[in-house]
């Protein structure tokens, strides 16, 4: 058995219609693991995620690892044989367009599974079913309306993460779903519409919160703002400055922070017997263990905290960890070619399975640069395949 074939999903095709984040990262997590993955984009210039500067530079490439392209004209009536061959020999068709889109472009859920009921049909969308169903949304919306922007900033200053982190896990949350259907299938034999979206996976992320305020009754307050539930769970900065998050959860990690950085005067302390009593002490605790560490090297300091075994790490910038000695130690980061040529380190999938990582096995596609392979595929002649082709209605890249 090869390689490929002994990836989990290695059985499983997908056909993609999607932009931006969310629909590409549900399309990425089944790439990893093994699926065939169809990456459709429009003719003649692509996915336009391929074009964003800034922030949104690295969305095509990071997203589009182990994917194959297809770049067609959906509208183009010569088009539609391949389309829906392509759709009987699926598994899996995904969608993150506005809703509707597909609809009007003849690819909706129900039109899809008449031709093939064991397809599993994942919408992402920005909400599920109610009142704002039909709703526009972006991660930094619903990272407003959930409240999950109010938790990360500063009081009155509503502040998203920084990073895509409700399209990522609402893609997560795809997958999940996904695979629950593609498990039912096998009991079934028929495939069924599954949705994920944004605004409801913002919701559950701050679920915490909702049920902290359920039991509690008080207004809650901002991450950002020190209430912490531990007496020393903060960022302190080494000698040269460096900051360093340290965290003490148990008493066991109290005495052996006390052991390890010299600190009987702290653990003879009755005001400190016990981590509900460090948190009422944490006005002058803060500071003085501020003090200490300012005076500790940082290697040093990382050592000691290692040495007692606590919850730390340093605050990194993340170009910072393209240096990292435990993500470059194995293949938590590989290098692919990106589609100009290029090379990027990119970080693989967060999980292993029989202690197997996943990450780049094919690098971003070019665009289109997979389409007479996939046509072909999917039944069509060479001389079909060159007429699509020269009408401009199928774009190849060698």
């Amino acid at each position: 058995m090869n390689e490929e074939a002994a990836l989990p999903l290695a059985d499983i095709k997908v056909l993609e219609f999607s932009h931006a984040v969310m629909g590409p990262s549900a399309g990425v997590v089944l790439a990893d693991l093994g699926a065939t993955v169809t990456k459709v984009e429009p003719v003649p210039d692509g996915d336009r995620t391929r074009h964003l500067k800034g922030v949104g530079v690295s969305f095509f490439p990071l997203f589009c690892r182990n994917k194959r392209s297809l770049a067609i004209d959906l509208k183009a009536p010569g088009t539609r044989p391949a389309i829906e061959a392509l759709v009987r020999q699926s598994d899996v068709l995904l969608e993150n367009f506005a809703l509707g889109t597909m609809d009007r472009l003849g690819l909706g859920h129900e039109a899809m599974s008449a031709l093939n009921p064991r397809l599993i049909y994942l919408q992402l969308k920005g909400f599920l079913s109610g009142p704002y169903e039909e709703r526009r949304a972006l991660d930094e919306i619903v990272q407003m309306m959930s409240g999950l922007a109010y938790m990360t900033g500063p009081p009155g200053q509503p502040l998203r993460a920084g990073a895509s982190v409700v399209d990522i896990m609402g893609g997560m949350a795809g997958v999940i779903g996904v695979l629950a259907a593609l498990r039912q299938r096998e009991r079934t034999g028929r495939g069924q519409l599954v949705k994920s979206s944004l605004f409801e996976t913002a919701v559950f992320a701050v679920g915490q919160h909702l049920v902290q305020h359920a039991m509690t009754g008080e207004p809650l307050v901002p991450m950002s703002v020190p209430n912490r539930a531990w007496g020393i769970y903060d960022v302190y900065e080494s000698a040269e400055g460096k900051p360093i998050f340290i965290g003490v959860v148990t008493d066991t990690q109290w005495r052996r922070f006390c052991q390890v950085f010299e600190r009987p005067d702290l653990l003879a302390d009755e005001r400190l017997a016990g981590n509900g009593a460090r948190v009422d002490q944490r006005d002058w605790l803060v500071p003085d263990i501020a003090a200490m560490c300012g005076k500790i090297g940082t290697d040093a300091l990382l050592a000691k905290c290692e040495e007692a075994g606590l919850a730390f790490g340093p605050v990194n910038k993340p170009e910072d960890l393209l240096a990292d000695p435990h993500l470059n130690a194995g293949d938590g980061l590989q290098t692919m070619t990106l589609p100009d040529g290029g090379t990027a380190k990119t970080p693989r999938l967060p999980i292993e399975l029989g202690g197997r990582g996943f990450s780049v096995r094919r690098d971003p596609p070019k665009i289109g640069q997979h389409s007479r392979q996939i046509l072909t595929e999917a039944g069509l002649s060479e001389t079909e395949i060159e007429g699509l082709v020269a009408a401009g209605h199928v774009v190849e890249t060698a």
